[in-house]
């Protein structure tokens, strides 16, 4: 028989093992309650928290902020916000480093001392914007083709879309081919990915088609012709379109009929009409031949000009000339763009969407460019025609006041592209 008072020693011993267990995972318990209580109290007092896209890749977070339980299902309009200079994260990347930067953009290469515009970044009110990560991109590009179709604002989002890109790709692993055609290719021999611009101003067929020789008097569009052009960007994965500043005059000539006939009808057309009429071409190419399992569609709205230094409070007659400071004001909106054409987008789009089922995402940048009056080239960029006298004795005359310096403000709307692109992937 065991002995009583062992037996009790024993039972003491295991009663005093399981209390000391007990207590410890009791403690490692109050502990991981604590740690995590504490973070979500941080993250409350932040008012920051965190929504994945589902990728799993930190870079394609979407942050959103000081939002209600109510509200956190809204999605975020990342086209609403304001500018926030930080010199730290921004550029994106170097204009001298960049292979392929266009004498057009490249500022400081032409003499621009202040490079300020280079270091800001959009910052949407409730959300933040994810991280534009090259090397990503390019993975979703490997075997497919990004084509930009519009004008030359358009084709300076192609630019920073390959400077974007250029610094994750060896040299010998890329190249540029433009056989002076409207459709020039830049592309990533590794993954087999191509990134290019289309020359189509209109959209639609037009006598300015030509990629060189286009800068004509008397400017004719066919307003129901886009096979000519679509043909050529027909099976691409990513297509970004724009079309604006080249319809900003009072009437357009529309042709009924060829360029190479001369039974064709002409007549002079409400601007916005014949814009509405281009539109809906587009529209209904859209319709019939986009492969709605493969490609991705976007809109990018109007870039404003600022060619009106009145306009945001400085002296009649001047321009953004010797700019320095983005527009503080919320909401400013100047001449530079039109809202009545931002409507026409908005209204075919819709259509298009409600009658044959087809995504079109609006890449909305006018508002946010709206407020960089000092992001232009104005006088610091490559003169394609010699300046005459008159010219160099007041640089306010041939200032560029549209186009748009690089590194700068389209590279944000790269940004917002390449957030579009994977947050309906």
């Amino acid at each position: 028989m065991s002995d009583p008072k062992l037996m009790a020693k024993k039972m003491g011993l295991l009663a005093g093992i399981w209390d000391i267990r007990c207590s410890f995972r009791s403690l490692i318990g109050f502990i991981v309650a604590a740690l995590v209580a504490g973070a979500i109290y941080l993250t409350a007092e932040s008012g920051e928290y965190l929504v994945k896209n589902g990728d799993g890749g930190d870079e394609n977070v979407i942050e959103r902020k000081n939002e209600s339980p109510s509200e956190s299902s809204s999605e975020c309009d990342a086209f609403s916000g304001k500018w926030v200079f930080d010199d730290i994260s921004y550029p994106l990347y170097k204009e001298e480093e960049c292979t392929f930067m266009s004498d057009q953009l490249a500022c400081a290469k032409f003499g621009r001392k202040d490079l300020s515009y280079q270091n800001w970044r959009w910052q949407p009110h409730h959300c933040n914007l994810p991280r534009f990560n090259a090397t990503r991109l390019l993975e979703r590009l490997r075997n497919k083709r990004l084509v930009f179709v519009g004008d030359s604002l358009n084709r300076g989002q192609w630019v920073s879309m390959v400077c974007l890109l250029d610094k994750a790709i060896p040299k010998g692993q890329k190249y540029m081919h433009n056989n002076g055609s409207s459709l020039i290719t830049f592309k990533a021999k590794e993954y087999n990915a191509k990134i290019e611009f289309y020359w189509e101003p209109l959209l639609v067929e037009s006598n300015s088609d030509d990629p060189v020789n286009h800068r004509l008097p008397d400017r004719i569009v066919r307003a129901q012709a886009i096979e000519k052009h679509a043909r050529h960007w027909t099976d691409a994965d990513i297509l970004v379109f724009n079309t604006y500043l080249w319809w900003r005059r009072p009437q357009m000539k529309v042709l009924w009929g060829s360029f190479d006939n001369s039974d064709g009808i002409y007549k002079d057309v409400n601007m916005l009409r014949s814009y509405e009429m281009a539109m809906k071409t587009w529209s209904d190419w859209l319709e019939i031949h986009v492969n709605r399992s493969k490609t991705q569609l976007f809109f990018v709205t109007m870039s404003p000009t600022h060619e009106r230094a009145e306009e945001w409070g400085n002296s009649m007659g001047e321009n953004c000339l010797n700019e320095t400071e983005a527009i503080r004001e919320e909401g400013y909106r100047g001449r530079g763009s039109d809202p009545k054409m931002m409507r026409i987008v908005e209204k075919t789009i819709d259509e298009v969407r409600q009658r044959a089922g087809l995504s079109v995402e609006i890449i909305n940048i006018t508002q946010l460019s709206e407020y960089r009056k000092e992001g232009h080239p104005s006088i610091y960029r490559k003169q394609w025609e010699p300046l005459s006298k008159e010219q160099i004795s007041n640089p306010l005359s041939y200032a560029d006041c549209i186009h748009w310096c690089l590194p700068g403000v389209p590279d944000v709307w790269n940004e917002l592209l390449y957030a579009y692109i994977f947050k309906y992937n």
